[in-house]
């Protein structure tokens, strides 16, 4: 084979598209703690099975120098691969390369890929380190920016769609990931801002680092862009994979089945005295849920943020599902402004791609206070409540102890198409609480007596016999059944295979308009 066939030519072609940037750039990268966007494939993707695309693709831009610049590949590596052996389409930006900045035809690697997923039906990873628009080319890349933002608008709903922000994601590049499902997000690496530290300070005169304005643990505990963080890159690509073992390839298949050892009739006795007898004492609901669940099943989502509830995904009988729980150590469960939010959203996924619905109920209302009702608790409450009416997917929930006031209602209640719902032994359904009522319904009685804090105790004494309790809604059928709480998990596993076929039509509309 001589230096200058055709062959050689392929050859020395591909070598030099693997290096990116080069070796200098690759070894500032690892400096940093970061990985290379090869290395993350390499961890995300099933061994040897990653297929790349546009490999040989260069920019087209002839100003500033540029056109003395040329590099294989232009900033983002593109192709397809497996991931437990189910096929994903992928794009990982490569800092290496002018930055990660997108160009024209970065762009276009990235939509060819998007486009590929739509037309196969499988889902879409993005894993971005870029410092944003490559400012040589102007206004060609912002147009770069809106085609992939068409896109994952398209995509929504549609495939499941998952951003890694593994480095810097600014200005523009922030919207792609914010419309996807899911980000993820590498602690101390990596952060999202619309406009730096440097902007902020010369606009607002605010002095701030890239890390306290978008960090890692700002985006995950304090704004909520971020659904997941992790310590480092690799952490991150276990995560990813991770979380895909939950979801379908596209909406119009089930999420996978994932045989388990732990018995579908399995009873857990200390679900029976882990709620306390006394209404106003706290508990973990974290541990109603892993003794219901398949066991290691749990994936939090949002974990850092909106503590007062819980999202996440989770397995009972080896059937993937979505868990929303109030958090009774947080907040007393109350429902506010992020996590009906945070809800409403983890909600109208699940719904979106088949994963049934499994709500464990501890609710005394929303959260009162002129914070929360200037906030608009109100339309954000909405979000919650329509996100549980919209859903068609199995509905089930338990109410473990209180479900008061429109709480009751909002938390996948009977009234607005669950398909089961169930209740402990100690559960409380009420307009409100025992004390609150009493002092609203028997106040003139309690003022008029020679002893009110007797008559205001025998009056709530009363109304917790009468009212706080689950039977008067069982008595309606607002409650299918009350059951003792160890049974939980064999009942919701029965439902679930009973559900699987379930189907409900809605009225023909272009969409809905959800409280925004």
């Amino acid at each position: 084979m001589t230096s200058n066939s055709p062959l050689q030519r392929l050859h020395e072609k591909r070598e030099a598209s693997l290096i990116g940037g080069g070796q200098k750039r690759i070894d500032a990268q690892h400096k940093k703690g970061k990985l290379t966007a090869r290395e993350r494939i390499a961890l995300f993707v099933d061994e040897g099975s990653f297929v790349e695309l546009d490999r040989f693709v260069t920019h087209r831009c002839h100003d500033f120098g540029m056109q003395d610049q040329q590099i294989l590949g232009d900033g983002v590596v593109t192709g397809h691969a497996r991931v437990d052996g189910r096929p994903v389409y992928l794009f990982s930006q490569d800092f290496t390369v002018f930055g990660g900045s997108l160009s024209e035809t970065h762009a276009e690697k990235i939509c060819k890929v998007m486009d590929a997923a739509m037309k196969v039906g499988v889902p879409l990873i993005g894993l971005n380190d870029s410092g944003g628009a490559r400012i040589q080319e102007g206004v060609k890349s912002l147009g770069g920016y809106a085609e992939i933002f068409w896109r994952n608008t398209q995509a929504s709903g549609v495939i499941p769609q998952i951003s890694a922000i593994v480095g810097p994601c600014a200005g523009g590049a922030v919207y792609s990931p914010a419309i996807t499902d899911f980000v993820c997000m590498v602690e101390g690496t990596s952060y999202m801002h619309i406009t730096g530290p440097d902007v902020v300070k010369t606009v607002t005169h605010e002095e701030v680092t890239s890390e306290d304005l978008g960090g890692a643990s700002t985006h995950a505990g304090t704004s909520g862009v971020a659904h997941f963080t992790s310590p480092d890159g690799r952490a991150q690509m276990a995560l990813l994979r991770g979380l895909l073992s939950y979801l379908p390839l596209n909406n119009a298949e089930s999420p996978p089945f994932v045989p388990t050892d732990d018995p579908a009739d399995r009873c857990d006795l200390e679900l029976d005295t882990l709620v306390p007898e006394d209404p106003q004492k706290p508990y973990d609901m974290h541990g109603v849920i892993e003794r219901v669940i398949d066991e290691g099943s749990w994936l939090e989502v949002h974990q850092a943020y909106a503590q007062n509830i819980l999202c996440g995904f989770a397995r009972l009988g080896g059937h993937s599902v979505g868990v929303v729980a109030n958090q009774p150590a947080v907040l007393a469960g109350c429902l506010d402004i992020d996590a009906s939010v945070k809800a409403g959203r983890f909600i109208r996924f699940c719904d979106a791609f088949n994963i049934p619905i499994v709500t464990f109920e501890d609710v005394p209302g929303f959260l009162p206070g002129t914070a929360q009702e200037h906030g608009g608790i109100i339309r954000h409450g909405a979000k919650l409540l329509y996100a549980y009416c919209e859903a068609t997917v199995p509905k089930l929930t338990v109410i473990t102890r209180k479900a008061y006031g429109g709480a009751y209602d909002v938390m996948g209640s009977k009234h607005i198409r669950a398909d089961l719902n169930l209740a402990w032994p100690g559960a409380m359904v009420a307009v409100m609480g025992a004390a609150g009522a009493t002092k609203i319904i028997h106040r003139r009685e309690i003022m008029a007596a020679d002893d009110p804090a007797t008559a205001e105790a025998e009056h709530t004494a009363s109304y917790e016999e009468r009212f706080n309790n689950p039977y008067m809604a069982a008595a309606r059928g607002f409650i299918d059944d009350v059951i003792e709480a160890h049974k939980t998990r064999p009942q919701l596993i029965r439902a679930l295979e009973l559900f699987k076929t379930k189907h409900e039509d809605r009225p023909t509309r272009k969409h809905g308009n959800i409280p925004l």
